[in-house]
C-alpha cells in the first residue's frame, strides 16, 4: 500500500478571542517566523497564521481555550542555541530536556497562550 500522506500542511494551535498581537509578538518578534496572509474568507474568525521555511503554525481563536499542555508541535531549529539566547533574551522560560534522543538537543517553551512548543536542534 502506498502512504496515504506526503507531508504535514500545518499544525493548528488554540489560542483565546482578541489576542492576535500577543501571537504576532511571540511568533514574529521573539522567535523570528513570518505572518501569513489569512485568506479573506477565513479572517472573521480571528487567530493568525505564521511560516518559517516549510513550518506553518495557525493559531485559531477557541471560544472554550484552554492551552496544550502536552500535545505540541515539535520543530527543528536550524541555529539551536542562537534561538535560545533570543528566547532567554526576551525572558522566556525554556524547559531543557536533558536526554539527547538521536544525539540531538530539545527544550519546550510556552507561547503566551500556554501552548507547549518543543524546539530540537537540528
Amino acid at each position: 500500500m502506498r502512504a496515504p500522506f506526503k507531508s504535514v500542511d500545518h499544525v493548528q494551535l488554540a489560542m483565546p478571542a482578541s489576542r492576535e498581537e500577543d501571537a504576532r509578538s511571540f511568533y514574529v518578534r521573539v522567535i523570528g517566523m513570518t505572518e501569513v496572509p489569512k485568506p479573506p474568507e477565513l479572517l472573521d474568525r480571528g487567530g493568525v497564521w505564521f511560516s518559517s521555511g516549510e513550518v506553518a503554525l495557525h493559531l485559531g481563536v477557541d471560544p472554550d481555550f484552554r492551552p496544550a499542555t502536552k500535545a505540541h508541535p515539535a520543530l527543528r531549529c536550524t541555529d539551536y542555541m542562537a534561538l535560545l539566547r533570543r528566547l532567554s533574551n526576551h525572558g522566556v522560560a525554556i524547559s531543557r530536556d536533558e536526554r539527547l534522543i538521536d544525539g540531538k538537543a530539545r527544550c519546550y517553551v510556552a507561547d503566551p497562550f500556554g501552548n507547549r512548543i518543543e524546539l530540537i536542534e537540528d
